[in-house]
């Protein structure tokens, strides 16, 4: 039991780094992603191939990630931010074909195995909980980051740019360059998760990256609150507590054959974010607004 809490919460600690990406560039700078599971598997394969383990090849699935999202950023600056989604989307295809068809890099449908942990170096009994104290680690830097970007004129302006571009480009604001950097530096975050999913499980193949990833994402902002990072942890905790919790649905109603449960497991947490989202239409944690400073109004004499 204690071995599959500590798995739970690293899987909660990974699915909180993605939504943290997300949530930046879709919560904040209103730009849809939808193709996280592209991002994630790029992290993770960064990983799995890179010539120097541990912390050093999180820093290369980070900026592999980021040169990409600024990359895809730019493609769009001039278009609609709808064509900025139609493109993540085709990107993730394009990943998932490359790992899946180029054996020569990925090994293929066969995967590749043999990714070194972070914590290699302590006993295994004491491996998997190290690894986790490791990913929150992670998760408290980047959430620390990221708040930081979120209090400070960046984090204003990208909101700004979400709630109405034009005026933005109004009061001077580089909406093109808003966009570019917030949507890269959530493709590092993502990138990161995606690197430290490979070293937990020291083993991956194009099957682990399909749109679920994405959808997990969007499920987790959605249900935590658009814009709020610390309300993004708690709906992604809260995704999982029901996915886990629906498992054991088989035990208690045995005409549950694994199809079945797996159909109703996803209808569940569909209904549960339906229901969310009109008892709390702003999440669980609404983003916080943050006012400027009104000046009172002077006093007639």
């Amino acid at each position: 039991m204690i071995a599959y809490l500590i798995t739970i919460a690293t899987l909660v600690a990974l699915a909180s780094l993605v939504g943290l990406g997300l949530n930046l560039q879709w919560g904040l700078a209103g730009l849809a992603n939808f193709g996280i599971a592209g991002f994630y598997a790029v992290g993770a394969y960064t990983v799995a191939l890179s010539p120097v383990p541990g912390v050093p090849a999180l820093g290369l699935a980070m900026l592999a990630c980021l040169g990409l999202g600024a990359l895809l950023a730019l493609l769009t600056a001039r278009l609609e931010a709808e064509y900025l989604a139609i493109i993540t989307i085709g990107f993730a295809e394009v990943v998932r074909l490359v790992s899946l068809n180029e054996g020569w890099l990925t090994n293929g449908a066969l995967g590749l195995a043999d990714v070194p942990s972070p914590v290699g170096f302590l006993p295994a009994g004491w491996q998997p909980l190290g690894f986790l104290g490791f990913a929150l680690g992670m998760l408290l830097a980047s959430f620390a980051v990221l708040e930081v970007l979120a209090r400070s004129p960046f984090g204003r302006a990208l909101r700004a740019v979400r709630d109405d571009d034009v005026v933005a480009a109004t009061l001077g604001k580089d909406v093109g360059g808003l966009r570019v950097r917030a949507f890269a530096l959530g493709g590092a975050v993502i990138g990161l998760a995606g690197g430290l999913h490979a070293q937990f499980l020291s083993y991956i193949d194009p099957s682990q990256f399909t749109s679920i990833v994405t959808a997990y994402a969007f499920m987790a902002v959605i249900a935590g609150g658009r814009g709020s990072n610390l309300g993004l942890i708690l709906g992604a905790g809260s995704i999982f507590l029901l996915l886990e919790s629906t498992r054991f649905l088989k035990d208690v109603i045995p005409l549950l054959d694994g199809t079945r449960l797996a159909a109703l497991r996803l209808m569940l947490v569909g209904a549960g974010i339906v229901l969310l989202l009109i008892l709390r239409p702003d999440g669980l944690m609404a983003e916080p607004r943050r006012l400027s400073r009104q000046l009172s109004p002077l006093k007639e004499p």
